[in-house]
């Protein structure tokens, strides 16, 4: 974990400061779909029905949200898996291949057993706007290849490293079969280990249909879990993985989500 955490803390992560524009207007013009509009857009389409990892959750009327971690899995993810599984929370997980897939294969394999949406944060946490195709396509497909053949199915979602992404990563995960999720709340928890602050910070930018970014690579993240938890309980949401928050609608390869 310490050496995650020094890979990307120097330049991705702190840089990943600068770019949290990126949730009111991008790093660079990038077409969203909000959670709200695939709902609404299935429900014109004629589609019914959510699906129920956890109970049947409609975040047409339920107040929803999603709490997703990235970067994983680490030594801290078992604690994490443990507290989730307690508080009856899901989350979705954008994982890492190198140095955390196929460090800690029976942690996907646990994940994806208890409900969890298991997705793709790259293998190597490349920026995929400064490679090549070539290079981007491997980026997606090894661990989408990883996490298949540890849980039986193939992620459909991915997350860009810094949320950098643009038409041609775009073209490249719809050929991958892969759609894109970014965020509305984060903690910066790569720039402290002070919990409560990582909590507060949560709290503070919490709203329906949001998408909490945490990252369980982190010492000060999977301590701030359970407060966090019981905090936005206690104001009414439901928690829900990245799917259900778009259930009837289904993510499509190709497009940006984030609320």
């Amino acid at each position: 974990m310490r050496e995650a955490a020094r890979r990307l803390r120097p330049a991705a992560l702190a840089s990943a400061a600068a770019c949290l524009a990126l949730t009111l207007s991008g790093c660079a013009q990038v077409d969203t779909t909000a959670p709200s509009t695939a709902r609404a857009e299935a429900a014109h389409a004629g589609a019914h029905g959510a699906p129920a990892g956890f109970g049947s959750v409609d975040c047409r009327q339920a107040k929803c949200i999603a709490l997703t971690f990235d970067a994983g899995p680490s030594e801290n993810s078992a604690r994490l898996l443990d507290i989730l599984k307690e508080k009856k929370v899901p989350a979705t997980f954008f994982l890492l291949g190198k140095r955390h897939i196929d460090k800690y294969p029976e942690l996907v394999r646990r994940m994806a057993a208890e409900g969890h949406e298991v997705a793709s944060h790259t293998w190597d946490h490349k920026i995929l706007t400064r490679i090549s195709d070539a290079q981007i396509r491997e980026e997606l497909k090894r661990p989408d290849d990883a996490i298949e053949r540890l849980i039986g199915r193939r992620p459909t979602l991915m997350r860009p490293p810094q949320g950098r992404t643009d038409s041609n990563v775009h073209r490249i995960a719809k050929e991958e079969g892969l759609a894109e999720v970014l965020w509305s709340v984060t903690a910066k928890d790569y720039t402290t280990n002070d919990s409560a602050l990582i909590t507060k910070r949560v709290l503070d930018q919490a709203s329906r249909d949001g998408i909490i970014l945490l990252h369980d690579i982190y010492p000060g993240t999977v301590p701030a879990v359970p407060g966090i938890i019981d905090a936005l309980k206690q104001r009414g949401y439901v928690f829900v993985t990245v799917p259900q928050l778009l259930a009837p609608g289904k993510a499509e390869p190709g497009k940006v989500y984030r609320p």
